[in-house]
């Protein structure tokens, strides 16, 4: 089977488009079926607006293969994206990123913190500073809160010691650990630490779907009940019926009219032929890298408003591209040789007494447990190691991940090469607050009764928490979006993934942007803020009127409209 929203009464999937024609007309065009894209496609069915959701793969099947980890790892079943060349090394590699309905948040492990409070300001690392955001964690709280209840957040409040201030308890309670789980945390206390429920988007509601399985962090959820883009909040805004979704079309280009403030189409490859989807507004979510490729790609229209003149759509200021940040992350497995683990769902246990505050060392990160590692999981790790010792050591062992912020330098950015390919040109970042997390972590877990450990530091393959690639900021000369996340020197192109991150700091970034693509669905819908409510009534502003008078658009758009 596959994983649709409800068929109507054609039988066909609800709000699936498929164009016969060459033109696809609608008011608001999301590029990008994420976190980002989906979240803002929810925030925005009940403003009346055509929205229309562009996504390049496709559904993600229901299989019984979804909970087979030597199909999920060892034969990466699930992993379409194309390979991207790794400039520093001159390979290509293949990226942790996967071209679904969804995006990654169909195989994350629904781990979903707030942003610390001081990672919205200038913070001191040991190999530079973290910039500080163009507004405070005060303004994006409610909506991490509006977040929580759409992606059915379980957590436990004040339970983390550098949890910022909450308007409200967290949606649902925390999801218990299992005994081996709350073994371990036990002794963390005892360590003097603060171990804490992490915050687990999975729906355990009274008459939840979740069966608290041991196939949660990196597979698909064959009972959807893993709180992913797709499940909670795309379906939803396609059931509204003012918004429609085309898979498999690929977004090449985004073109500008003559003025150059605005973008009057967006030219995409879809079964083997070029779509063009014209809107009055255009919102990118295609993630961090694939947002820069497209801006880089695009015409530069006619105005620049930053110091020189560069290639690229909305990068007057050159920083298009720029600024890329992943976390700095290690997985760790400790094994206690004379102690079987029996935990299935091992994900619920997190430490962050060493995120700030560490005196000469600067902030270290965030250790958080991993859905527990099996042989086909661990052998990706430390692929040397013969399946016989592999299965021995995973049946005894915790494993956790432990994640440092990168921080944003503008050689560190997403180019595009010869070929139309995808160019990183990464070099890890404040890597000594990293190791010195690894370390205490280590020591940790020896203290723990686990007194063999190993740990694999990840490289520019593991990029799920890519971001900063389109930064905002208050002045076009050095950002690319305005503080509401639409491109300084357009007006009606906006940025809804982590592309626009100031900073990576160093916690999973999926709530974060799910809170943003909330507050900033006002704008893109041009309805004032103060007024607006994830499903109130209400129109874009001058639909269809900026979009005339800005170019005479050739052919007739009979290919199709989205929405009713």
């Amino acid at each position: 089977m596959t994983a649709t929203p409800p068929p109507d009464a054609t039988g066909r999937p609800r709000g699936l488009l498929r164009p016969a024609g060459p033109v696809v007309d609608c008011d608001i065009a999301v590029l990008g079926s994420g976190m980002g894209g989906a979240t803002l496609a929810y925030a925005l069915c009940g403003t009346g607006a055509r929205v229309l959701v562009v996504e390049r793969g496709d559904f993600l099947p229901r299989e019984w293969q979804n909970w087979s980890a030597p199909d999920v790892f060892t034969a990466a079943r699930y992993r379409n994206a194309e390979p991207w060349y790794d400039a520093a090394s001159g390979r290509f590699f293949s990226p942790g990123v996967h071209y679904y309905v969804g995006g990654n948040t169909k195989v994350f492990g629904a781990t979903l913190p707030r942003f610390r409070e001081a990672d919205f300001g200038p913070l001191e690392h040991a190999e530079g500073v973290s910039p500080g955001w163009p507004f405070p964690y005060g303004v994006l709280e409610p909506h991490y809160a509006r977040a929580e209840r759409l992606y059915r957040v379980h957590g436990a409040r004040a339970a983390d010691p550098t949890d910022p201030w909450r308007s409200g308890d967290y949606p649902w309670p925390a999801v218990p650990h299992e005994p081996a789980v709350a073994t371990l945390a036990a002794s963390l206390r005892d360590q003097g630490l603060t171990p804490f429920a992490l915050p687990t988007g999975v729906d355990l509601r009274e008459d939840g779907g979740c069966l608290r399985c041991g196939t949660c962090d990196g597979f698909p959820c064959l009972v959807e009940a893993k709180s992913d883009a797709d499940v909670c909040a795309l379906r939803p805004a396609l059931a509204s019926g003012n918004v429609s979704l085309l898979t498999r079309a690929t977004v090449t280009r985004l073109v500008t009219g003559a003025s150059g403030r605005r973008v009057t189409e967006a030219l995409a490859q879809y079964e083997g032929r070029e779509l063009r989807i014209r809107a009055d507004r255009f919102v990118l979510a295609c993630g961090a890298v694939n947002t820069a490729a497209l801006l880089l790609r695009s015409e530069p229209g006619a105005l620049h408003t930053g110091p020189v003149r560069t290639t690229g759509l909305a990068n007057g200021s050159g920083q298009a591209g720029r600024n890329y940040m992943v976390h700095n992350s290690t997985f760790l497995m400790a094994v206690a040789p004379r102690h079987a683990n029996d935990v299935v769902f091992q994900k619920t246990l997190g430490v962050n007494d060493w995120y700030l505050g560490n005196g000469s060392r600067g902030p270290l990160g965030n250790i958080q447990a991993l859905g527990k590692l099996r042989p086909p999981s661990a052998g990706g790790l430390w692929p040397r190691t013969p399946r016989p010792l592999l299965a021995a050591a995973t049946r005894r062992s915790f494993d956790l991940y432990l994640t440092s912020e990168d921080l944003p330098v503008p050689g560190n950015r997403v180019a595009v090469g010869p070929g139309d390919r995808i160019e990183v040109h990464w070099r890890p970042v404040n890597l000594p607050p990293h190791r010195e997390l690894a370390r205490r972590a280590v020591q940790m877990m020896r203290r723990a009764g686990f007194p063999l450990v190993r740990t694999r530091r990840m490289g520019i393959a593991v990029n799920s928490h890519q971001c900063g690639t389109a930064v905002a900021g208050d002045d076009p000369a050095s950002s690319v979006v305005d503080r509401g996340c639409k491109a300084h020197e357009l007006d009606n192109l906006w940025v809804a993934d982590s592309s626009w991150f100031p900073s990576s700091a160093a916690v999973n970034p999926a709530l974060t942007i799910a809170a943003n693509a909330l507050r900033i669905a006002p704008g893109v819908a041009g309805l004032p803020e103060e007024t607006y409510g994830v499903h109130s009534a209400g129109a874009p502003r001058e639909a269809g009127a900026a979009r005339a008078a800005d170019t005479a658009r050739g052919g007739s758009g009979d290919g199709g409209t989205a929405g009713p």
